[in-house]
């Protein structure tokens, strides 16, 4: 039975008994405190909790997870997998554990051909709480065998999110495998023989305060008693389908049979292979699903472990032997193994292949660069300790995106040893500083502070900011760094205040906070420099209080920055105009990958594969400006998603929208129409003026375009307007002659470049000559030529003399060319070039600069026959010769 089709199994089982079928929430997590979805519950939190009304009491779903903190056990065991699939059905208020278990029991062991999965009933074993009586006896009434159902403590049998939420006891059922890949007693004897592959949790309670899985708060009833249940497709996949693991299933073997290909090696004759064959199938997999949600690979948070599982796919297929290219052969085989189950990946494929590529393209050029540093320190090491020092290490990690794996690999096969300790200690060290910086992003503030003051709250905070910029509001909450929640602060002191009204608009879509003022009545004055939302459902501003006393449900006035506001509402509203100018000329392909709306300045990151032309960026100028004059009315409605979405209007791919969201719309037919909770004007004429200042890449398939907007455009274009004057002044040129005029300036200073050049070349001819006969009357037994030529034209001539001087010296004697000079720009260049007898000899080229250029401050590298370097410090020219001189006859 195909994957597919199980899922589909499962889905339409549930169907039949009353479930309403949703598909599966993106992979982007809608919690913020999260990267990715990690469960098949996460979607259904909010009516697990109570905090919405579900669609149906009865809801089923095969749910896209990603889970990373076992990303090192991936390929070693027979279930750890990056990607993974969790079918569910759940029951909110409806049905408890006795249709539960019942629906589970009757789904596993019906026969394949009246639509169950056909699992022996005696292969099945089933885990229960502790004190959970009540499980045990409805498992021996639906005919479970007594002797396989165990018991397990709160660690094992227990379920929460492992944060605040719902939580409850849970039955797990495993299936026996056989004794050939364990010994008996079930679950609690080897979980290795017995795999479990679906969770029923009984959630009753509320939980929080979780530290782990014993230790936590238990806050009460459920309102709701609900069942939330998991099933992990890839584990029931691999059973049905009688593989060893799920590597192996219908969904990721043909990965492996792919890289089988590249490799030439065969999967399951080598053990280590074989892990490295199962890391990249699961990986190209994970990969293609993260990118499918519409992550991009970046330097932080999701875009980082997708950048990650890409550059480990890459080190695993050297480490098979395979240099070339690899994701345009695997990931093409991973989207046919799962188009199946998605068949939105032959709309997006094309999008996420041209991403892919270019991270695995910018890597393979970063191992390069990675390789020669590598090799210096290698070098090094063989000198010294033969040991690689951790710092080295992390700094090829850290700076070069060099994995470590891949650095103790290459150093082993030279011999030498790597700090991996000192490495482990500089990464904890990198993730403290980390830590440190995202407490330092919520002032200092643990998140459990935020976490009981939303509990607190008696109602949800509202925002007034659209049409409200001034208000009468009560103080709900005050935290300060490092005491928490505390019920009065005096000045001077910064606070992070809590109102239950407020026009501030928090840092949101791209958007920057409002600023402004909180005034309370007895005068104290705090001035609101951010406005953030630390957890869902708070709002919290960070002021500082530089006046009086702030008590606890004190009354204040709050007032915004009506100056700021105005100018980030231009920007914001000039955003949404440049996201569909670009649209319009580049194509439906250019769409947001991100902005930061600033007073009078805006940046918009789109994805695009290339450079777009100077053209292109001028026409998407000029069309925002056209539709500035036009001054277009910019209107703003709340409807539901789905007729959003149907009338056009353009959302963020992957993000997470409530069922009501707000639509802003440019121009009476809908020029522009856009999701966005964000502030606008309410005609585009009030804008002015809008200048791209800048286009360029800012990551593998993604664009940057830097923007003025308002009055800083036209400050900008009226310096321009004044550098242009200057110009012709001192060209004596007016403004439409000045490109003629310019041009005909850079021809002659490159025609008197090229005269320079040449002029170099035949001084550098003329001393190759003597060089040569010196050379040829040479006793030494290893001719070398390290001369200091001085200035010379270019290194293309340096290189060329230096191989015509190896080529007339001949092969009778070893011979190492090296010529050193200064370029134009005043920094020492190198080239070396040896002949045969040289190399034979165990003399290259590329160790000879890498010495040398240290000397020159510098470094270099190339093959042993040829290669080049240059440094900083031109008076080291000559100790550099000598350096080399002094390694080349160490080598003779």
């Amino acid at each position: 039975m195909r994957t597919a089709q199980i899922a589909s199994r499962y889905l339409d089982y549930f169907e039949t008994h009353g479930h309403l079928v949703v598909p599966s929430a993106s992979l982007i997590s809608p919690n913020p405190t999260t990267l990715f979805t990690i469960a098949g519950m996460v979607p259904f939190i909010p009516y697990l909790l109570g905090e919405k009304t579900p669609p149906r009491k009865r809801m089923a779903s095969n749910q896209k997870c990603v889970r990373t903190l076992d990303i090192d056990e991936v390929g070693k065991t027979t279930r750890h997998g990056t990607f993974f699939q969790m079918l569910g059905n759940f029951s909110f208020g409806d049905y408890f554990k006795e249709e539960a278990i019942h629906y589970a029991w009757e789904l596993l062991t019906t026969p394949q051909d009246k639509g169950g999965f056909g699992f022996d009933p005696q292969k099945l074993w089933v885990t229960t709480f502790t004190d959970d009586e009540e499980a045990r006896s409805i498992w021996r009434n639906e005919g479970m065998d007594p002797e396989r159902i165990q018991q397990m403590g709160m660690e094992d049998n227990f379920w929460t999110t492992g944060g605040p939420g719902p939580g409850g006891p849970c039955s797990e059922i495993y299936v026996d495998r056989g004794p050939q890949f364990g010994k008996e007693g079930g679950p609690v004897a080897d979980e290795n023989r017995y795999t479990e592959i679906w969770d029923l949790v009984f959630e009753n309670y509320e939980v929080d305060n979780v530290k782990s899985k014993t230790d936590l708060h238990i806050v009460g009833e459920l309102a709701n008693k609900n069942i939330d249940t998991g099933m992990g497709l890839e584990r029931v996949a691999y059973l049905l389908q009688g593989k060893q693991n799920i590597y192996e299933t219908d969904e990721m073997f043909p990965v492996i049979e792919a890289a089988e290909k590249l490799s030439g090696r065969k999967y399951g004759e080598d053990a280590d292979a074989d892990v490295r064959f199962r890391v990249v199938a699961d990986h190209v997999r994970s990969a293609l699903m993260i990118m499918s949600d519409g992550v991009r690979p970046s330097n932080e948070g999701r875009g980082y472990v997708l950048r990650r599982l890409i550059r480990r796919t890459e080190v695993a297929m050297r480490r098979l032997g395979v240099t070339s290219e690899v994701l345009p052969f695997l990931l093409p085989a991973s989207k046919e193994a799962m188009a199946p189950n998605y068949p939105e990946l032959n709309d997006t494929f094309h999008d996420i292949a041209e991403a892919a590529y270019g991270e695995e393209g910018a890597f393979r050029r970063t191992l390069e660069k990675g390789t020669t540093i590598l090799d210096v320190a290698v070098d090094n090491a063989k000198k010294g300790t033969k040991v690689v020092s951790g710092k080295d290490a992390f700094e090829l990690h850290d700076t070069y995106g060099f994995p470590i794996e891949l650095t103790l690999e290459m150093a082993a096969e030279e011999g030498v040893k790597v700090d991996e300790a000192k490495f482990r200690e500089l990464m904890a060290e990198q993730k403290s500083r980390a830590r440190a910086d995202a407490l330092k992003k919520r002032g200092n503030v643990d998140v459990s502070v935020y976490d009981e003051i939303r509990k607190s709250l008696s109602a949800p905070l509202e925002f007034v900011g659209y049409t409200t910029f001034s208000t009468r509001s009560t103080v709900l909450g005050i935290v300060k760094e490092g005491e928490g929640a505390v019920p009065v602060a005096t000045a001077p002191c910064s606070v992070e205040v809590i109102l239950d009204k407020t026009p501030f608009y928090a840092e949101a879509g791209g958007q920057l906070a409002d600023q402004g003022q909180i005034l309370t009545d007895d005068g104290a004055v705090l001035e609101v420099d951010d406005v953030q939302k630390p957890i869902k459902g708070l709002t919290v501003h960070r002021c500082r209080l530089v006046e009086g006393r702030l008590i606890a449900g004190a009354q204040v006035s709050a007032n915004i920055d009506l100056n700021r506001r105005g100018a980030i509402a231009r920007a914001h509203t000039a955003t949404h105009m440049v996201h569909k100018a670009l649209r319009e000329e580049l194509g439906p392909q250019a769409t947001q990958r991100g902005s930061e709306d600033a007073p009078n300045r805006l940046r918009f990151d789109f994805q695009w594969g290339s450079a777009p032309s100077r053209e292109a960026m001028n026409a998407v100028e000029a069309r925002v400006n056209d539709k500035l004059r036009e001054n277009l009315a910019v209107t703003t409605q709340e409807m539901k998603f789905d007729d959003a979405i149907a009338m056009g209007a353009m959302h963020l791919f992957g993000e997470k929208y409530g069922d009501v969201v707000r639509v802003v719309s440019i121009g009476q037919d809908g020029w522009s129409r856009e999701l966005c909770g964000g502030t606008h004007v309410s005609n585009v004429g009030v804008i002015g003026q809008v200048t791209i200042l800048s286009e360029a890449s800012v990551g593998t398939g993604t664009r940057r375009v830097d923007a003025l907007v308002g009055k800083s455009a036209y400050e900008y274009n009226a310096r321009e307007h004044a550098l242009v004057s200057q110009l012709s002044d001192s060209l004596n040129a007016r403004p439409d002659e000045l490109q003629d005029r310019i041009a005909k300036l850079l021809q002659r200073l490159k025609d008197s470049d090229s005269k320079l050049a040449a002029l170099y070349e035949r001084e550098l001819a003329s001393k190759a000559d003597d060089y040569v006969e010196q050379a040829r009357t040479s006793a030494d037994p290893v001719v070398i030529v390290a001369q200091n030529v001085g200035a010379f034209g270019s290194n293309d001539a340096l290189r060329k003399t230096a191989m015509s001087i190896r080529q007339r010296i001949g092969e009778d004697k070893p011979v190492i060319v090296a010529l050193a000079g200064v370029t134009e720009a005043g920094s020492p260049s190198l080239v070396v070039a040896t002949n045969d007898a040289a190399r034979a000899k165990g003399i290259k080229a590329g160790d000879l600069v890498r010495t040398a250029s240290k000397v020159l401050g510098g470094g270099g590298g190339g093959k042993p026959d040829f290669a080049q370097g240059g440094g900083q410090d031109a008076s080291k020219i000559g100790a550099a010769l000598d350096q080399l001189r002094h390694d080349a006859m160490a080598k003779a």
